[in-house]
This record gives C-alpha cells, structure tokens and sequence, in this order.
C-alpha cells in the first residue's frame, strides 16, 4: 500500500494547548507522524510518495474562502494586535448571541473556533494546506486505480466543519478527499469514521447529503469531546435522511463491543453500494491513550484492518487521531497490515 506522506506537517508544532485548566504540551505534536512513518518504513509496508499540489480549489469545494481567509492571516492579525502568546479563543458566540463575525481578532477566534484546546501558530496554516494535500493525492490514488492508499495527513481534519476548527483540526481531509472523488466520477462515497472521538466536522458538512454515508464509531458525545454532536438520534436531514450512523459507545468498551458496532457499519455500507471508502483511522481507541476511555489492544489493530478489507472496496485511510506516541505507528501500522493480508 502507498502511504502519501510530507515533512511539512512538521510545521504545526504548537507550544500549547488548553487542557485541565493549564496550558501543556500538546497531545497532538509531530512526532506522532515521525513514529508512524517510521514503523510504515521499518515493516516495508510500500513506498512513500511526496504529495501533488491541488492547490485550493479542491479545498474551497468543502472550506468556504472566508474560513480558509481566516485560517491564512489569523496569526498575521493576532501578532498586529499586540498579543505574545499562541492565539487562542477566549470567547463565543454563544446561545441567544448575535452570529456575527467580529472586526477584532480575538472576538474572531471564538467565532471560528470550535473549543479552546487548539492554538493556532505562525505556520498552521501551511501544515493544514500540505495535510490537505496529502488527503487530495490519495484520492487521486483511487481514482487511478489503486485499491487502497494512505494518506498519512497531520494536522488532522475529522473535526473542522465547513467554517469552524477545533480538536486539532483545521481543514477536514477526509470530506475534502471523499468531494474530490466525487467531483471526479463517483456516484456516492461513504466515510467510516473510527476515531475515539466523534468526526462532528464530517457529519456537519455532509448532514443534508445523499451522496455521502457517514458511520461514526466514537465515545459517546454526553462523556467524550466534542460533547454537543454524534448522537445515535442524528440520521440526517432533508436529502440526506438516513446518510448518517452514529455508534456512540460507554466508557471502558472493549474490542468485543466495539467490532459489533464496527460490523453494523460495514453492513450499512455494504447496502449503500458506494464506489469508494474513506476511512478516518485514529487509533485513538486504544487502551492507553491519553485522552479516551475505549479498551482496544494493539492486535485488535490488526483484526480491524482485516475487517475493513471484507468490505472489497476501493479504500483510501486518512490520518486522524491517536495520541499515545509509543504505540501510534505500530497501531495504525497494524490496521493497514491487517487490510494488505486480509
């Protein structure tokens, strides 16, 4: 399998992130990436290919240009006005407030900002672009011809919605990666989201669509981040009615449990017909990662890849989370082993 990889995701190297009422070292850093590169590198998994440059229109497909505006000049405007840390939000349009977009920036955080852990830096910007693109030439992968790809994106996307970022995202590589099919022969395409936290980016932009099915395997939104989406309640709405699953599961959920709901998903999109699968992989899931609460061992890893190739379609893997450094290369590693030897 051929992983699309770039060094530029080292430009997102934020010093800080909200969490526990402290400022610490964030969760999602670069050697997350440099730990699974390396174990793609070390197993011989395929070659490694720098990314093509799409440039922004593919981008603007799903990120209207006032969003990616913002994401481009926001460190400009927060170094204007005086500030010396890393930009963060400080407040929000919250309920019964105006939803207006304000002249300031730090007003202007809040309005573009999901939730306050995600700081932005200097060169944010340009890892999301090169993320993006990452998630671009792997789509083109499939539409070559390939039968599955990597796109090893970093920062990650599940969590960006059309116009607002968040959960260390910023564009969202996998709607950005499943459009780009679409705007280029497929008929439909479903994304199976089976990251620990919920891929509410995702769901929001294809809610009303019936060209996309969205399957989310997560914490269940009432005890995991980010609390106010993926219900099992929401199913779509208008055309899009009945495109959207979510499995949210309890704390402490095994591997037992979770393959169930994993089974459910593959069936829903067995009966779909899509011509392609995008899997959001964060490894998240695993039984000591930092900031979840599922129970999935290392070789469980590889039994899900095993899963995912049942499905016998053209799949392209996209980056999302896992945070417990020593393990991510060896537990994304094992998901695409598992799907190569199926």
């Amino acid at each position: 399998m051929e992983t699309i990889y770039t060094a530029k995701h080292k430009l997102r190297d934020a010093r800080t992130e909200l969490f526990g009422g402290q400022l610490v070292a964030p969760f999602e850093r670069p050697s997350r990436a440099e730990h699974v590169i390396a174990r793609i590198r070390e197993q011989g998994l395929g070659a490694v290919s720098d990314p093509d440059d799409f440039g922004m229109d593919p981008i603007h497909a799903i990120h209207p240009q006032h969003f990616t505006d913002f994401l481009r000049t926001a460190w400009g405007r927060w170094k204007e006005a005086g500030f010396e840390g890393e930009a963060i939000p400080t407040s929000w349009p919250a309920r019964r407030m105006a939803d207006r977009p304000p002249r300031h920036i730090d007003g202007l955080l809040g309005y573009y900002a999901l939730s306050a852990e995600t700081s932005l830096t200097e060169t944010t910007w340009d890892a999301a672009y090169a993320s993006a693109q990452v998630a671009l030439t792997g789509a083109e992968r499939l539409q070559g011809g390939a039968s599955a790809a990597f796109a090893l994106c970093r920062p990650p996307g599940h969590h960006a919605t059309a116009d607002m970022y968040g959960g260390f995202c910023f564009l969202n590589n996998a709607a950005i990666a499943a459009q780009h099919m679409l705007s280029h022969g497929a008929g439909c395409v479903a994304i199976l989201d089976i990251d620990f936290h919920h891929g509410n980016g995702t769901q929001d932009i294809f809610y009303d669509r019936d060209d996309v099915l969205f399957i989310s395997l997560h914490g269940d939104p009432l005890d995991a981040y980010p609390y106010f989406l993926g219900h099992a309640d929401e199913t779509g709405m208008g055309a899009g009615q009945g495109h959207t699953l979510n499995l949210p599961m309890p704390p402490g959920t095994t591997f037992a449990v979770w393959r169930e709901g994993l089974a459910r998903a593959l069936s829903k999109i067995a009966e779909y017909g899509a011509d392609a699968l995008v899997v959001s992989l964060g490894v998240d899931t695993f039984e000591n990662d930092p900031i979840s609460f599922f129970k999935l061992r290392s070789e469980d890893f590889l039994t899900t890849g095993q899963d995912l190739a049942a499905a016998n379609m053209p799949t392209l893997f996209v980056m999302e989370g896992g945070y417990a450094v020593e393990e991510i290369g060896i537990n994304a590693v094992n998901v695409l082993q598992g799907f190569e030897g199926a």
